[in-house]
């Protein structure tokens, strides 16, 4: 039609062929050929590798997980674009807030993955999402500060079945109980904690006090006696239990001391269990269970922004008639959203959640970063068990399968997205 000869145009595309063949038809080609092939290379070993596909745990692990990928991951991410896309689209500073959401697409999956593998760690002081999730947990059901609290030698504390303490001999109104105990770190003594001191008897009331009866250094303080570096246990809960039943129950104040009612008169005084619980430690994300969801959190977080961006695009083309002429006729901003915003976006929203699907297929940087060895397997992904067989496990055949079997998993989503531009292309 140009007039331009053949051989000019074949030299044109040529180079264009060249790299074609070398950087894509002839991977795909020897992968296909190597799959069938042993872990020597010399031997034929007709379907085996890909009868392992189906048979190997961890490559079945791999596939189940990469089915979650598949389902969730692009689902999520492009009804989070969707959402950003239309709620930005009326406000002033929509624009800066698109610019936030999409900034992630700017970093790497290998610092994507370090900065989550950081935010996902279990210690509260180093981990973001357990900070915040320990934060709330301890603004409802704040943990005990004595988790390593204990009766030192001659107290008069026994230990009781199922956690806690309780006096070797009931108490009696008048008479002042001393409640030592060891064992917590200076550091980790409550902020309020004051000097503890053993409150004198009063007629009528059981008074007493709980402290810790340490004081450093060799012969120093008198065990059972409050001395004058030692803290009081702000906060002890202290429970009169006459009979089995709890008749009377306080907490101690600040410099360890407490106060119970006549009706402690003749009872044994027991710490609770739950005064030594275990400090809350927050959500193991990235352990068996949630390592998986975990991840595509990390992935949604990078790949929102860009669903964002292409349907911000598409809905920028929706003719505002259709919309207000809706409105007109009495449909809310639901209605609208539902019935015309979103099939009009229909193409868009294929193109991003079938890109989105392909991407998910190969993911590997984030799985290979964030799930720690303990959780590795549970996290595993085939492209992963592909590097995996490939060079750790050395079965060259096997990976080569797997690769394969990959490529035959895009093909039918390529196809769809080929059809649909198609398609688009005679409209």
């Amino acid at each position: 039609m140009t007039g331009t000869r053949r051989t000019v145009a074949a030299l044109f595309l040529l180079p264009a062929f060249v790299l074609l063949g070398a950087l894509v038809v002839y991977p795909i080609g020897y992968s296909l050929v190597r799959s069938f092939y042993d872990q020597s290379g010399d031997g034929v070993a007709g379907f085996d590798n890909y009868e392992t596909l189906f048979t190997d745990d961890g490559i079945r692990t791999a596939l189940k997980n990469n089915v979650i990928w598949v389902v969730f991951a692009p689902t999520v991410a492009t009804a989070l674009g969707l959402v950003f896309a239309v709620l930005t689209e009326r406000v002033r500073w929509g624009t800066a807030f698109k610019l936030v959401v999409f900034m992630p697409m700017a970093i790497s999956m290998l610092a994507a993955g370090i900065i989550f593998r950081l935010v996902y760690d279990q210690d509260p002081d180093k981990g973001v999402a357990n900070a915040v999730w320990v934060g709330v947990h301890d603004t409802f059901a704040q943990s005990s500060a004595f988790p390593k609290a204990h009766p030192g030698r001659n107290s008069p504390l026994t230990p009781v079945k199922g956690g806690g303490f309780i006096t070797e001999t009931p108490v009696r109104v008048g008479d002042p109980v001393a409640l030592p105990l060891v064992g917590v770190a200076p550091d980790l003594m409550p902020d309020d904690a004051k000097r503890a001191v053993l409150p004198a008897g009063k007629p009528g009331e059981v008074t007493g006090s709980t402290w810790q009866d340490f004081t450093r250094g060799k012969g120093v303080g008198r065990p059972g006696q409050p001395d004058a570096s030692e803290l009081g246990y702000a906060g002890m809960r202290i429970e009169a239990v006459k009979d089995g039943r709890v008749v009377a129950s306080t907490t101690a104040g600040a410099d360890g001391g407490f106060t119970l009612p006549a009706a402690a008169d003749g009872a044994r005084l027991r710490l609770p269990a739950s005064n030594f619980q275990e400090a809350y430690n927050g959500v193991d994300w990235l352990g068996p269970s949630l390592v998986t969801p975990a991840i595509i959190g990390s992935y949604i977080w990078m790949w929102a922004g860009f669903a964002m961006v292409l349907i911000a695009a598409g809905l920028a083309s929706v003719p505002r008639e259709l919309m207000e002429a809706a409105r007109v006729d009495g449909a809310n901003e639901w209605q609208v959203f539902r019935r015309i915003t979103v099939p009009l976006l229909a193409p868009v929203l294929a193109v991003v959640a079938v890109t989105l699907m392909i991407n998910v297929l190969k993911v590997f940087d984030l799985v290979f970063i964030i799930a720690p060895g303990s959780s590795q397997d549970d996290a595993n992904v085939l492209a992963l068990e592909l590097y995996r067989k490939g060079f750790s496990e050395d079965q060259p055949g096997v990976a080569s399968a797997i690769a394969v079997f990959l490529l035959l998993l895009v093909i039918p989503v390529m196809w769809f997205n080929v059809r649909r531009l198609r398609r688009e292309v005679r409209r």
